[in-house]
């Protein structure tokens, strides 16, 4: 079965046609991501019914992503712990000639914003995206304040999902991670109130005052650290990879929830002991329900913080890699409907990654059609095997394809070069049928 078809096997559009093509458009954009749908598609006939698809009335983002976070349901509850990252990105088509866009961060730009959520486990294996939030933003009109809906409330209602969802599956814990725009007072009120179905992480960017009229970062700075923990910050906006030692400090404190009551949260301040040349330190600021009486607890949720990392990696690859800024299309409305198809590209190409990564020796056919995996080794022009090859091993050749050197201090090959290599075995891929029967014609 081929990983399309695996994935949207529940989609219920109404019509058995428009499911079986939602499955075989998932694959033309996997085969080739970022390449424009009429080249994605075999044929004129192929690209007049994808388009066909995208402008039904029966299809909506919302189906086509329910049928992705069912699959990813059953992933999640393979788990004992996921973290649930939320974000939110600009999604930039001036210039575009299509309907219901609004204002980006600056008036003059037009586009949509685009917020999911991203779950992983705590090893950053991609399990699926189990929601996600368009909205355009509305012009200004004069100097009068923007209308339209309150953005942060996104926050809040993507946490309500992720605790619906961690209350049908009581066996895993969920984790809502998010940056320093999500340190929203209505979010941890929501979450008490929802008896914290979910925990939350999100990193603090706000110094509140505490009833006793200290600030909330300045008392726990005053504390004694619990101690320090070293990894390494990788490489990435301009900047070398390097190693940081932080001090790991925390407080268990009370917040007034400005309905007459407190919220009881954990700060945790990992700060950096001494930055290297003349860096800024790094200093995190973390908010949890969540108690945090040891060392360990401390640096397991420093860690779970540090994967807030995969939403950016997802977003790169949605953004550079399937292009989706570059789609053109009538209106919003089918421009939705094709985002969530790509993000679950966009999610198989993370997850094929780490995969290679975690599990190397995993057999190449649990994620790849055979087809797939013995053209990568005709692109390299080396022997396919009998026998099933290692993921790993496949993963590599196809990056090979897209520019990976794969030298020996290379170390693993990144999403980027997994996706060009992608296009790059699509083309062997599907050309091997026909040089199969070929052969058998010659041979009779």
């Amino acid at each position: 079965m081929g990983w399309a078809r695996q994935e949207f096997k529940t989609i219920e559009l109404g019509d058995r046609r428009l499911n079986q093509r939602a499955v075989l458009l998932a694959e033309r954009l996997g085969q080739k991501p970022g390449a424009r749908i009429e080249v994605e598609c075999d044929s004129w006939a192929e690209t007049a019914a994808a388009y066909r698809f995208l402008h039904s009335e029966k299809v909506g983002w919302e189906k086509v992503l329910m049928a992705h976070a069912s699959a990813s349901q059953a992933r999640i509850s393979e788990h004992a712990v996921v973290l649930c990252i939320q974000d939110t990105t600009e999604l930039d088509y001036n210039g575009r000639a299509m309907r219901g866009l609004g204002a980006l961060s600056y008036d003059a730009p037009r586009g949509l914003y685009l917020h999911p959520t991203y779950v992983v486990t705590p090893e950053r294996e991609p399990l699926g995206v189990t929601s996600a939030w368009t909205w355009a933003r509305e012009f200004r009109k004069g100097d009068a304040p923007r209308g339209g809906m309150l953005e942060s409330v996104r926050w809040v209602e993507s946490y309500e999902r992720i605790a619906e969802q961690a209350r049908t599956l009581p066996e895993t814990r969920h984790v809502c991670i998010g940056d320093r725009e999500s340190d929203i007072l209505s979010l941890l009120v929501r979450a008490r109130d929802m008896e914290h179905a979910a925990d939350y992480l999100v990193r603090c960017q706000h110094s509140r005052v505490l009833p006793g009229g200290d600030k909330l970062w300045e008392r726990v700075m005053a504390g004694v650290p619990l101690g320090c923990v070293r990894f390494e910050i990788p490489a990435g906006r301009g900047h070398k990879a390097r190693q940081v030692e932080q001090a790991l400090r925390v407080e268990r404190v009370a917040l007034p929830d400005r309905q007459g009551g407190v919220l009881e949260v954990t700060c945790l301040i990992a700060s950096e002991i001494k930055a290297s040349d003349g860096r800024k330190p790094a200093c995190w600021r973390l908010l949890t329900n969540r108690a945090v009486p040891t060392l360990a607890a401390a640096v397991e949720l420093l860690d779970w913080y540090r994967a807030r990392w995969e939403i950016e990696l997802f977003f790169q690859v949605l953004k550079e890699g399937c292009r989706v800024e570059r789609l053109q299309l009538a209106d919003a409305d089918r421009l939705q409907t094709t985002l969530a198809l790509y993000m679950v590209i966009a999610w198989r190409i993370n997850r094929l990654m780490r995969l290679g990564r975690t599990l190397p020796d995993l057999p190449a056919d649990l994620v790849f059609e055979p087809d797939e995996w013995r053209a990568a080794f005709i692109c390299n022009q080396k022997p396919v095997p009998k026998a099933v090859p290692p993921l790993n091993t496949v993963l590599r050749l196809i990056a090979q394809c897209g520019g990976f050197l794969a030298r020996r201090h290379d170390g693993e090959p990144g999403a980027k070069t997994i996706w060009l290599g992608l296009q790059a075995i699509a083309v062997f891929a599907e050309g091997l049928p026909d040089a199969r029967q070929g052969e058998e014609e010659r041979v009779v």
